[in-house]
């Protein structure tokens, strides 16, 4: 097995076919499909299902895969070490987050550390803490901002923000007109909420489920830009957290109470493999990310 065979063989994995493949590598099919054939020979193991023109990975291919993402990430970071001369002037970072991540936070991140390392190669990934965490450990991905907690011994896990979530309502909603509510009055609404299973509706849950509220569920999604949608439509009230809405209140088109007695939170981490080397990109935007950190944690106005 050598490098060039695991980079035919995940060009075929990932285009879905031997052409899309032949063309990314500007070789010939027949070529990519020899050295994909010894390979399975090599291994003693079917790598790849042929159907027509289309290829699926085997159990085997899978495995093949994560091992060759890893590979082609350590060769490329150890080119970087040594040709940077301590540094960082050039690598790719592939980043994964949630939806309210990708929206609120990346971009002004991202922002920054492309004005200092204008050479890196950004990749950005949105999707749900468990896709994310199956891409960083296919090393598909290098870096996660996913919300807490997370536990895992193959994972390095950062906390790094601390949201206040707050109650969120349509302007002339019969809310918008409190400072604070009583957690039983808010049985008497309709409930627009994020997804069930997600870290960050666990914190609701949690808290339906000590203060005994019994929550009208009228939609789910993991997507806070059609939570607030259906919001303003009047279809329901939520809780998000207050960076998701502090520019909407300001313009006064939502409005924004606590429960009375308790405040709720969601704390978000970075999310990375362990090793013994930690990539010069990973390190970096951790850095900036330090710097920048009071610009993200958004608090609501008092009391």
């Amino acid at each position: 097995m050598d490098v060039r065979q695991l980079e035919m063989f995940k060009a075929v994995a990932e285009g879905g076919g031997f052409t899309r493949a032949a063309e990314r590598l500007h070789v010939s099919q027949s070529a990519v499909s020899r050295q994909v054939k010894l390979l399975e020979e090599e291994l003693g193991s079917l790598l790849l299902h042929r159907h027509g023109r289309r290829v699926a990975l085997t159990p085997s291919g899978e495995l093949l895969l994560k091992l060759a993402n890893r590979v082609q990430r350590d060769i490329q970071d150890a080119v970087w070490q040594i040709s940077e001369d301590g540094k960082l002037h050039r690598g790719r970072l592939r980043l994964g987050g949630g939806m309210t991540v990708c929206l609120f936070v990346l971009p002004r991140l991202l922002k920054r550390f492309r004005r200092l390392y204008r050479e890196v190669d950004l990749r950005v990934t949105s999707g749900t803490s468990e896709a994310i965490l199956r891409l960083l450990r296919n090393h598909e991905v290098d870096l996660g901002l996913l919300t807490l907690p997370i536990v895992a011994a193959d994972l390095e896990v950062v906390p790094v923000l601390k949201e206040e979530m707050v109650i969120v309502t349509a302007p002339g909603h019969v809310l918008a007109r409190s400072r604070s509510v009583e957690p039983e009055r808010l049985a008497r609404f309709p409930w627009i909420l994020f997804e069930a299973g997600s870290n960050s509706r666990k914190v609701i849950d949690q808290f339906f489920l000590e203060e005994e509220v019994p929550a009208d569920v009228a939609m789910e999604t993991e997507n806070v830009e059609i939570i607030k949608a259906m919001v303003a439509s009047g279809l329901g009230i939520a809780l998000i957290p207050y960076s998701a809405v502090a520019k909407d209140v300001r313009a006064r088109r939502f409005a924004f109470t606590r429960v009375k007695g308790r405040r709720l939170y969601r704390e978000t981490g970075w999310v990375y493999l362990k090793s013994d080397y930690v990539p010069r990109t990973i390190t970096e935007v951790l850095r900036v990310f330090d710097l920048m950190k009071p610009q993200f944690g958004i608090r609501p106005p008092g009391p």
